[in-house]
């Protein structure tokens, strides 16, 4: 059947988790950056509930029994979901348990408890409960004339049982919320050379009866609650896509409870209370043998003092071409540069928007916004180049999932300096990642153009594995103002030079450079394709990969998260291998590379292939040109596909094994590629 050749988008995503957690016990670690790996499958886990689950869930509501590309019903997924994530969940804690805490405690560090604090501790949480908790408190009782609360989604709460002391046949349930504005995670006073901790929740625990004079309190728990945040944007018809967003932002905070987290051994009127409230089933309960959410784990892989405990200190190399350059726009006009991020420092990219916002020669800086940072330097220097008289055009996409506020403050901030601001186009996320620098050299125009895999983001910069290039070449330069005219006019997208764009002929593209490797291959003729990216669900290109592969395509796929291809499969894909790779940087760059009957074609992307990045997106992808810097690339490549320590290789039935080498056969790449960016810059 047509449905056993591919894996489920969902289940394959748990698989990508399930390799993240590993890194959680791998030794070579250090217990800091393990705490990290701890805290990232916590966080992720949240937002797969929130948006993948969550459509999962409106499917089987609505009585969709439409059947997957897998071959499976909604009811089947969400069933092998449940399995999955609770499998996940209850190895996650494991791990928290008898490896986490344990080298934690081997550093001296304590994460304690009630039964664990001395006397001098109780009487520190006693003095701090009174005089910082206790006045934050909003303790909420439901009866007849209050009832249940809607609570926050992802906030950390405490369910109660409390009953009068001179009846306490008759109990209510009452529940806390843990305030977000109080630091969860407090330091108590030190026992020695230990340092030693307690979470916030504890300490409410241990005190609430000063919060419930005069009852009993019979039972307590923690609890929190994922919602669906999956937002619903009527897009159509909208006079202001921004109203539209903010709004949508409101009620995420209320969506139907998707997950109910509550602590290990709760007394089963709490629960059966909450699952009433909350309208969900016991599969949707996970019950939880410790602290629910595990994000404050990266709070202590951020405590000062223990930098051993941490990867050792990165300093990314300076480009070659850019070394002790006085001015960028020089070294970009003797040839197009690649750098590799964060091997290769993402500084010039700064310094290139900030060098053009006080150039006098500088006429007009056009960029997109995706994601940016908190504090993003090239905001502000985009922002000075507006003051500074630049005509400056930025798309801003206010429509990047869990980014929306971040990126509604930045473009009223852009606007109110002057900026030409786009927000986004109506049913289409602009995620293509370029920049557009117009300057005047003497009675000529020229244009500087810089185009990535990933965000204009210092700080995921330094932990993404992404490719960027600065050119100067016109081609580039015209099909960069077709794409920023598309994007702030109304013209249609032109005939490009040398970009493809989505969702207009980038998909067209992909399929017919698959398709030529396949003729080639059919035809006798030596025929390759290695591709390295993020996501492929693609059930189109997976075909077609299918095809090649039948062929006699060679087909090496480097797929970090979600694969819902089957390798192996005979007959119909056993020239593909697909491998995963998870280390200390995300891997996070789009590479495509197709043999082309020995013309190499290298060609770069923002675009995952998947139907939302293909479809739905306007995404770009552009070659490669250069010789030096196709080597650079294959270099990339080759190296990514030798790595052992790393490495996970995907078999049909969408689990992973890891690949094993010993002695000098070990090649861990991200290793290896930092050394040669920095004997490259020593050059």
């Amino acid at each position: 059947m047509k449905e056993k050749r591919f894996i489920n988008r969902e289940l394959s995503w748990l698989e990508f988790n399930k390799r993240v957690l590993e890194e959680v016990t791998y030794p070579h670690n250090p217990i800091f950056e393990r705490l990290k790996f701890a805290s990232i499958v916590s966080s992720n886990l949240d937002e797969f509930f929130m948006i993948r689950v969550a459509s999962v869930h409106d499917q089987i509501q609505a009585g969709l029994k439409k059947i997957d590309p897998s071959g499976l019903s909604t009811k089947t997924i969400m069933n092998k979901i449940s399995e999955s994530a609770h499998q996940l969940v209850e190895e996650l804690y494991r791990k928290y348990n008898l490896s986490l805490l344990r080298g934690l405690k081997k550093e001296k560090i304590n994460i304690l408890k009630k039964k664990d604090l001395n006397s001098e501790q109780q009487a520190f949480i006693d003095s701090y409960f009174d005089k910082s908790i206790f006045p934050v408190l909003t303790p909420m009782a439901v009866d007849i004339g209050r009832p249940f609360p809607l609570v926050l989604n992802k906030s950390l709460n405490i369910a109660l049982l409390v009953a009068a002391y001179n009846d306490k046949k008759n109990y209510r349930f009452t529940t806390v919320q843990v305030p977000s504005v109080l630091e969860r995670l407090i330091e108590l006073p030190r026992s020695g050379n230990k340092r030693q901790f307690i979470l916030l929740e504890e300490i409410i625990k241990m005190n609430l009866n000063k919060v419930f004079v005069g009852y009993h309190i019979l039972a307590k728990a923690n609890y929190r609650i994922t919602r669906n945040a999956d937002l619903s944007i009527n897009e159509e018809g909208a006079e202001d896509l921004l109203e539209v967003i903010e709004e949508s932002l409101r009620q995420r905070k209320w969506g139907v409870a998707i997950r109910l987290e509550i602590e290990d051994g709760v007394d089963a009127r709490i629960l059966k209370r909450l699952l009433a409230e909350l309208e969900i089933s016991e599969e949707q309960v996970y019950l939880i043998p410790g602290p629910i959410d595990l994000m404050f784990l990266k709070k202590i892989s951020g405590l000062k003092g223990y930098e051993h405990l941490l990867y050792p200190v990165f300093k990314p190399a300076a480009n070659k071409c850019l070394k002790d350059s006085a001015n960028i726009f020089d070294s970009i006009r003797r040839g197009d540069i690649l750098m590799h991020h964060p091997y290769n420092s993402f500084q010039p990219v700064i310094d290139l928007v900030r060098n053009a916002a006080v150039d006098p020669q500088v006429l007009a800086i056009k960029q997109t916004l995706y994601r940016v940072s908190d504090n993003s330097p090239i905001v502000e220097a985009l922002v000075a180049a507006a003051e500074n008289g630049k005509q400056v055009t930025v798309m801003v996409e206010i429509k990047a999932r869990f980014d929306e506020q971040n990126n509604i403050q930045w473009a009223k901030r852009l606007e109110t300096a002057g900026c030409h601001v786009i927000y986004g186009f109506a049913g289409l996320k602009t995620h293509c990642k370029i920049l557009l620098i117009v300057r005047r050299e003497g009675e000529d125009i020229r244009r500087y153009v810089h185009m990535s895999t990933g965000n204009y983001n210092e700080q995921t910069a330094s932990l993404y594995t992404d490719i960027s290039l600065l050119t100067s070449n016109a081609s580039f330069g015209t099909d960069a103002s077709n794409l920023f005219n598309m994007l702030s006019g109304l013209s249609q997208p032109l005939d490009m030079n040398r970009l493809c764009l989505a969702p207009y002929n980038l998909r067209e593209k992909m399929m017919a450079m698959i398709l030529r490797e396949r003729t080639n291959a059919s035809q006798g003729k030596k025929a390759r394709i290695i591709m390295k990216l993020n996501s492929l669900v693609d059930t189109g290109i997976i075909e077609a990969l299918y095809l090649a592969s039948q062929a006699g395509v060679e087909i090496e796929m480097i797929v970090r998260g979600i694969c819902c291809l089957k390798p192996g499969v005979p007959n119909v894909s056993e020239n593909i291998t697909v491998l995963s790779i998870v280390g200390r940087f995300l891997e996070h760059s789009r590479i495509f590379y197709f043999y082309n009957d020995g013309d190499e074609k290298i060609y770069l992307s923002s675009a995952d292939l998947m139907e939302r990045n293909l479809d739905r997106r306007i995404e770009a992808m552009f070659p490669i040109d250069d010789q030096i810097l196709k080597l650079e690339v294959k270099r990339i490549l080759n190296i990514s596909l030798k790595d052992t320590e790393k490495t996970r290789k995907l078999l049909p039935d969408g689990t992973y094994i890891k690949n094993k080498a010993s002695g000098k056969n070990k090649v861990n790449c991200q290793d290896l590629l930092y050394q040669e960016a920095l004997e490259a810059a020593n050059l």
